[in-house]
């Protein structure tokens, strides 16, 4: 099952709210110049993400695709193989670590508004951890892994706020902050609270009530509620303990830092208006237009990739093989070099995300008014998700040039 978006009885009311929330998107039944786009990008959508699906038993995917202003949605296969309920335009799934991006949005609101400083130190704002070496790094360190070593995932023996909190004070660092990237979820987990506690809020709560508000995307969630729930998608792992495999029913557990990490849950199309408020955030209140603009600014070179906050981004074009490269870091330790500004020139954004369940990417290039979003309810290989994107961006890009 796959399609654009279809204007039907039945869509109506999904189409205003999307008009509301400032997103088009567009059918096959559109005007004729429009429709023939469309068939083009379905065309390269489908090449690209077909394959990919069978390759890796995908059970269900959204497409989200944005050119020169217009955006597509591409639905395929199912939100649930017990149901056998089709993804639509409503199917919500698992982000992953793209909430990072989020989580730095909010972090980047609160520094506009003159809510913390960059060279903030987490006991600012967290005084429990003062005088603990993870208080020499900075909370640009902590939202750019480069703290001095943090561990990727939180330790199981962390299960409440009292262990979180004694495993950050008892942290040993590897390397002084600022020399080298491990990426890490507790890391920007610590910003994300730091960023909250300067605003005398819950994290969750100024996200929803706040943040998400302001860049009108309401159907993204933390905290998927009970009425959304019927269009939440269910994950799909491999059990290994299996000989055969089967394939066992996933959502996000609930963890330490898991908001702050990797809690957003949304659509294709809200994930396409995020995107394309980060290739134009011009239409945004000023200080939400600042935040998302501040995202961008790169703060250190780590190989061929640039580490801004939560975006990763390259210089575009970008060769595949260099994209590639740095979207292998995430279990690598790097040196970095710091950066006065971001280098000159068109860029390239990007970010992965993975839960047990669920897998997304993220591309676009703002110059070129491109972008593209990858969702599935099953994790599958990053390096596929990039060949995947770069395929449909490079198209997006001719058929824009047009």
């Amino acid at each position: 099952m796959h399609g654009i978006s279809r204007a039907t009885a039945r869509s109506t009311t999904r189409r205003a709210a999307l008009a509301a929330a400032g997103l088009t998107l567009f059918s096959a039944q559109a005007a004729p110049d429009a429709a023939s786009d469309a068939a083009a990008i379905r065309a390269a959508v489908d090449a690209a993400v077909r394959p990919m699906m069978a390759k890796n038993d995908i059970p269900g995917m959204a497409v989200g695709v944005t050119v020169g202003g217009k955006s597509f949605v591409f639905n395929y296969g199912v939100a649930s193989k017990e149901s056998g309920k089709p993804v639509d335009d409503r199917t919500l799934f698992e982000v992953g670590s793209v909430s990072k991006t989020f989580n730095a949005t909010f972090g980047a609101k609160a520094l506009v508004e003159g809510k913390l400083r960059l060279s903030d130190h987490p006991s600012r704002f967290l005084p429990a951890l003062k005088g603990h070496p993870i208080d020499r790094a900075t909370l640009l360190h902590l939202v750019t892994y480069t703290a001095g070593g943090l561990t990727l995932q939180v330790p199981d023996a962390v299960t409440d706020e009292a262990s979180l909190m004694r495993y950050l004070q008892q942290w040993k660092p590897d390397f002084a902050p600022g020399e080298k990237r491990r990426y890490s979820n507790p890391s920007i987990g610590l910003f994300g609270r730091a960023a909250a506690a300067a605003t005398g809020r819950d994290y969750a709560d100024a996200v929803e009530a706040d943040l998400l508000p302001k860049l009108g995307l309401r159907e993204t969630y933390l905290r998927v509620p009970k009425a959304a729930m019927p269009d939440y998608a269910t994950g799909y792992d491999k059990d290994d303990r299996q000989a055969d495999a089967k394939d066992v029913a996933v959502r996000v557990s609930p963890g330490a830092f898991d908001a702050e990490s990797y809690g957003i849950k949304t659509t294709a199309a809200n994930l396409v208006r995020f995107m394309q408020l980060n290739i134009d955030p011009s239409g945004l209140a000023t200080t939400t237009r600042q935040a998302v603009e501040a995202t961008h600014v790169g703060h250190f070179q780590v190989d061929g990739m640039t580490q801004g906050l939560g975006w990763e981004q390259y210089p575009w074009p970008v060769p595949l093989a260099q994209l590639q490269a740095g979207n292998a870091l995430g279990r690598v330790t790097t040196a970095v070099k710091p950066l006065d500004h971001t280098p000159a020139g068109p860029r390239l954004f990007n970010k992965t995300g993975s839960t047990r369940g669920f897998g997304a990417y993220v591309v676009f290039v703002p110059t070129q008014h491109i972008g593209v979003v990858l969702l599935g309810n099953r994790s599958w290989p990053i390096p596929e998700r990039v060949d995947a994107a770069y395929a449909i961006l490079q198209r997006l890009q001719a058929n824009e040039a047009r």
